[in-house]
């Protein structure tokens, strides 16, 4: 199947220092690797020579997936490069072959940012079936992003692929509605950090504590996976209408109870993370199919209940207020306040967030993501994202509904969370929400 690239003298190419939200997470990359990932199963022929052809046809696509990036004494620059988006194939011998590559090679090894492209690719294959991961770096992709782009890989393999081109967009920053940006957005931010610190104050919440400190530089992710049936999908979304509350308020308020259990006492609350997707807000909007990052992280101070629900009422309701305030708006001008410039410089932001950051848990759920059941010739399955951890946290989950299921990875740090704690908190977590589907 032939598949046709226009000339790269034709294509607009990307050339702009980072934003301070995209130099943080490439400043945190250096440290430990900070990568995001898509996963989907593939039952068909495929050969490296079609997903090669096809690669290169993304790469024309995208700009950002045309760059490496390059540090100068003004800061770090993306620059064109002609490098080809890498291709592993590697052969599978179990089912759970390609959680055994993400946890031994993808979370451990950064994406090479000097050469570029700020992208890699790896099949794992056992006859007819193989799992198609996709791995960049988090300062130009959050789960939308890599998802997007294992599809539209799969689609110009097949030959189905348009000729549009995404353009080369600003940074984020940059289309920020007007009331979240200069002098308007500080004076945001100081009354949401404001609000903030008083809860923070009253509420004193629990984080997670590592069970033994892990230098920052050694720093590796590992990751759990469970997923729900599509009937269990159903019965928790029934569940969910009758308590009035979201899927998000369940998983959170699930994690939430497992951390408040971890430890000898049990804390009066928890802070948890949730990062909110921001793409639509932008102006203009930016389409689900353009790579970036386009998500921040907003905290929920959650009183420990016994009722799941009740808690679960709590952090929907919650992120319900941050989102029509902005939060997520101001979350990234606090970094764009406090970002250095290198990694040299990094020092006491990673420490304070270290020892004094209100989140360290946190669950990055993108909802249901429509991925199709077919494309060309091949039945697809179990498409997924997962996420690299760096120094930005010790327990975080990522989710998403695609092809009947509820995908629920749960990344940790080795060693500061062992194995057996890490997979009792994901036990905790999995069998509360069981528990209250009546299903324990």
């Amino acid at each position: 199947m032939a598949i046709d690239a226009p000339a790269r003298a034709v294509l607009p190419e990307v050339r702009r220092p980072l934003s301070p939200l995209e130099r943080w997470y490439w400043i945190a990359d250096q440290v430990s690797p900070l990568n995001v990932i898509a996963r989907v199963r593939v039952t068909g022929r495929l050969t490296p020579s079609l997903l090669r052809q096809a690669l290169g046809a993304l790469r024309v696509r995208h700009p950002l997936l045309r760059v490496a990036i390059e540090s100068g004494a003004d800061g770090p620059c993306f620059v064109p490069t002609d490098a080809p988006i890498p291709l592993r194939w590697v052969a599978g011998t179990a089912d759970d072959d390609w959680l055994r590559q993400i946890n031994e090679h993808e979370m451990v090894q950064a994406v090479d940012w000097r050469t570029g492209p700020l992208c890699r690719t790896v099949v794992v294959t056992n006859d007819d079936v193989h799992d198609l991961i996709l791995t960049l770096p988090h300062c130009i992709a959050d789960g939308t992003t890599v998802l997007s782009l294992v599809k539209d890989w799969l689609t110009l393999a097949a030959g189905r692929g348009s000729d549009v081109r995404e353009p080369g967009l600003p940074a984020s920053e940059e289309m920020f509605p007007r009331r979240h940006r200069g002098r308007a957005g500080a004076r945001r931010l100081r009354w949401q950090r404001s609000r903030d610190d008083r809860r923070l104050r009253r509420l004193r919440p629990a984080r997670v504590e590592p069970s033994e400190f892990v230098p920052f530089t050694a720093r590796r992710t590992r990751v759990v996976h469970r997923s729900l049936s599509a009937d269990q999908v159903d019965a928790l979304l029934r569940a969910c209408r009758r308590e009035r509350t979201t899927v998000h308020g369940v998983l959170a308020a699930a994690m939430v109870a497992a951390v408040a259990g971890d430890g000898p006492e049990r804390p009066a609350g928890v802070a948890i993370g949730s990062p909110i997707n921001f793409r639509d807000g932008l102006v203009p909007p930016v389409p689900d199919t353009a790579v970036g990052t386009y998500v921040a992280t907003v905290g929920s101070l959650v009183p420990v209940e016994t009722s799941l629900w009740s808690m679960a009422r709590t952090i929907s309701r919650d992120l319900v207020r941050r989102k029509r305030r902005g939060e997520h708006f101001g979350m990234v001008n606090l970094v764009g306040g406090s970002c250095p410039m290198t990694v040299e410089e990094s020092a006491p932001l990673i420490d304070f967030i270290e020892t004094q950051g209100p989140v360290n848990l946190c669950i990055s759920n993108i909802g249901r993501y429509d991925f199709p059941a077919s494309i060309g010739p091949w039945q697809l399955s179990g498409a997924q994202f997962l996420a690299g951890l760096s120094v930005c946290g010790y327990f975080v989950a990522t989710v998403n509904t695609s092809h009947d299921r509820l995908h629920w990875n749960f990344s940790y740090v080795e060693g500061g969370l062992p194995r057996d704690r890490a997979v009792r908190l994901v036990a905790a977590s999995f069998d509360a929400v069981l528990a209250a589907l009546g299903e324990e």
